[in-house]
């Protein structure tokens, strides 16, 4: 197969997963969002609506901004096929970006390119399953498994598993980029010590902080093309 071939087949491949994926996440928000009324309606339990718009409005104004920054942001590393389902199953940072960012590294792949977009759609259909199965798991085994989880012993470590993911992910990223990586997070660190309420506004505080290490790559991007010319 030669390389127009390939340009041909990669086109048509990625035309079916816009079609299959814009399909998909139709019927995903047509589900999400209709089954609360539904059931509320045959229940008889709806909640008052203008109390519902009221606070639905004021979760939109974080949370739409917020989305909008995490779709510019990921699309290009995850591809077409990826974003679809990531989006659509959850869990990005914490469980969808390590495993793109670890199957490209092994694989070799560059963001971009057509492996890209396979490897990153293969990798996170695969942790898709894999977290369906563990979580099938331990629902079956959530009785038998109480007596470990509730030990007060290892209360502290579960207590700390989302920091030590975050912190162990940031690391392998900090270490490559670490002129860019530096400032942001030094400022966000003294941010997030000084109001500790801003800790559950993550999602809102990636904006102000992605777009200042936008800025920074920018900087060096700019920097380094002066310098070879």
């Amino acid at each position: 197969m030669n390389n127009e071939q390939k340009l041909k087949y990669f086109a048509d491949y990625n035309n079916g997963t816009h079609t299959i994926g814009r399909i998909g996440v139709s019927l995903i928000i047509i589900m999400l969002i209709g089954a609360p009324f539904v059931m509320g309606t045959y229940l008889k339990a709806m909640p008052d609506m203008p109390a519902f718009w009221a606070g639905l409005a004021q979760i939109l104004l974080i949370w739409v901004p917020s989305s909008m920054v995490e779709f510019l942001i990921y699309t290009p590393m995850l591809g077409a096929g990826g974003t679809y389902l990531a989006f659509t199953t959850g869990n990005l940072l914490n469980m969808k970006i390590p495993c793109v960012a670890n199957a490209r590294e092994l694989s070799g792949a560059k963001v971009g390119t057509p492996e890209n977009e396979i490897i990153s759609t293969l990798s996170i259909a695969t942790s898709a399953l894999v977290t369906t199965v563990v979580i099938a798991l331990g629902v079956l085994l959530l009785i038998p498994l109480q007596p470990v989880l509730k030990n007060p012993v290892l209360q502290p470590a579960f207590d700390n598993v989302v920091p030590a993911l975050f912190g162990a992910m940031a690391y392998r990223y900090f270490r490559k980029n670490l002129n860019i990586a530096i400032l942001p997070l030094v400022l966000m660190s003294a941010l997030f010590i000084a109001i500790p309420s801003l800790i559950s506004s993550v999602g809102f505080m990636i904006i102000p902080s992605g777009a200042l290490s936008i800025a920074i790559a920018w900087y060096f991007y700019k920097k380094k093309n002066k310098e070879v010319n």
